[in-house]
């Protein structure tokens, strides 16, 4: 018999899934971006590197904590951890991109077949993890009410290289009411292991960003009267440096499209 896709929650259903479950959705088939899934749990992006670059690209993340807070590492071949208990790094995010030698060869929701013992998968941190906590706070998140993916920006502000990882930082831009973005600033910035707070607030060109109806990644979100653009660094941040990079292989996860972790938003929150 063949095997039917699953069908799509509603976005009630979505914030009560635990994250098993909505993992074992996007392990069956289900191909969407991933805000609103499994609230109160912390999102996370992916970067799968051979042996050869992992040792590089480590130090890399340490020199660059806010576009690449590291919340775990797995061993080379190892598919689990304590991060998605009982879970398979390999088929249970639901979009997945692989580079050979800095270019986007391949969008997939599953990388069995490309798996390798020598692989190491770098879990980073995500800003969908402080969302909640601007929604709780009164903060509008316009991607979320708009059913839209975040949108994602390669800019003009260089990472701090390490070996051969080296390339322009990727921010995420959420627009804030004029009157709220002081707010925004003070909520995000209790969460530093997942990009804390903004890197930049306001005029786009002054970080290389000429036309915010264009994301480099993600969607275009209608940006209402009386609102700022408000830029944080990104977890995609890997995916623009091997483009810069070229390592012989790399897989990633689509942008927006997360690992949804066992690890609560609160564990990354500090007072």
């Amino acid at each position: 018999m063949a095997s039917t896709t699953p069908v799509l929650p509603t976005p009630a259903e979505r914030a009560t899934l635990s994250p098993s479950d909505a993992r074992a959705l996007f392990r069956a088939g289900l191909v969407t971006p991933t805000p609103g899934f499994s609230a109160g749990y912390a999102q996370a992006n992916l970067i799968t590197l051979p042996r050869e670059d992992a040792f590089d690209f480590l130090i890399f993340a340490q020199r660059n904590p806010k576009p690449c807070p590291l919340l775990g590492v797995l061993e080379p071949g190892e598919t689990s951890s304590d991060l998605l208990t009982g879970g398979d790094i390999r088929t249970d995010i639901p979009g997945y991109r692989v580079f050979r030698n800095g270019e986007l060869t391949e969008e997939r929701d599953d990388v069995t077949d490309l798996w390798r013992d020598d692989l190491v998968s770098f879990i980073i941190g995500c800003s969908f993890t402080f969302e909640t906590a601007l929604l709780d706070n009164g903060v509008p998140v316009a991607h979320i009410d708009q059913g839209r993916n975040v949108p994602m920006f390669r800019t003009t502000i260089e990472t701090n290289p390490a070996g051969r990882f080296h390339g322009p930082m990727v921010v995420s831009m959420r627009p804030i009411p004029a009157g709220q973005v002081a707010d925004a600033v003070r909520i995000t910035s209790r969460y530093p292991s997942v990009h804390g707070a903004p890197v930049h607030v306001g005029d786009p060109a002054a970080i290389g960003i000429s036309d915010l109806m264009q994301p480099d990644f993600g969607d275009a979100v209608d940006i209402a009267p009386g609102t700022v653009p408000v830029f944080w660094a990104c977890g995609v941040t890997p995916q623009s440096v091997v483009m810069t990079s070229a390592p012989d292989l790399a897989i990633t996860h689509s942008p927006g499209y997360m690992l949804v972790t066992d690890a609560r938003d609160l564990q990354y929150q500090v007072p």
